[in-house]
């Protein structure tokens, strides 16, 4: 038993996985819990509002991440206060499962052929003036992300919710203690990537993400 405990900690470091203590959730008991988050996100957590994201497929340690973040006060979500209150550690668990388990949809990208080769151009190449990092690294060419790794599957994801939070991220590698600042990636990864995009660059490469399958 522990020779298996050891191998399992030895792979989480290696992996360099999100907190070790974030034990897989019961899917079939975060189908209710879930219940609640419907209205925002879909019964299935596919968003019908381009400004809520699809939970659905995005990952499971990702997303168990974000909730406990969010329920601590870690990351700010306007929409979220109080949302949380009262879950307990086995409840976030529970309902990142049941999304983990759930089909990914997509909401698809706008036909505008410059914004999809520049957004193309960053995805896979990253900008090497402006010290950009490919995201294909991370979030694999195709948008499935690492689950593993706790690297969200993007591909998909409204365009709207990907540029917001690629803002965020800027913002918070800029001035932290902004409100809209979002800092609570793992060794600020994506405010070193967001801090060198600009604008155009943002909503194309968002548009980009939205129709990766």
């Amino acid at each position: 038993m522990t020779r298996r405990i050891l191998l399992c900690l030895s792979a989480t470091i290696a992996l360099g996985c999100v907190d070790p203590l974030l034990a897989a959730g019961d899917a079939a008991a975060g189908k209710d819990k879930a219940a609640a988050c419907a209205a925002c996100h879909g019964p299935q957590g596919a968003s019908a509002a381009p400004n809520f994201p699809n939970l659905a497929g995005i990952g499971e340690k990702y997303l168990l991440k974000q909730l406990r973040d969010i329920q601590s006060g870690q990351r700010t979500v306007v929409e979220m206060t109080g949302q949380l209150d009262g879950k307990s550690a086995a409840d976030l668990a529970d309902i990142a499962a049941y999304y983990a388990t759930q089909p990914r949809q997509w909401a698809g990208a706008k036909d505008d052929a410059k914004s999809l080769a520049l957004g193309e151009k960053i995805y896979r190449a990253g900008n090497p003036e402006t010290g950009v990092a490919a995201c294909t690294g991370c979030h694999s060419p195709v948008g499935n992300g690492n689950a593993p790794a706790g690297y969200p599957a993007l591909g998909g994801q409204h365009a709207a919710y990907l540029a917001k939070q690629l803002r965020a991220f800027r913002d918070g590698a800029h001035d932290p203690a902004w409100t809209g600042a979002r800092v609570n990636d793992e060794n600020a990864v994506m405010r070193g990537v967001a801090a060198h995009l600009n604008d155009q660059e943002i909503d194309a490469l968002a548009n980009y993400i939205s129709g990766l399958k």
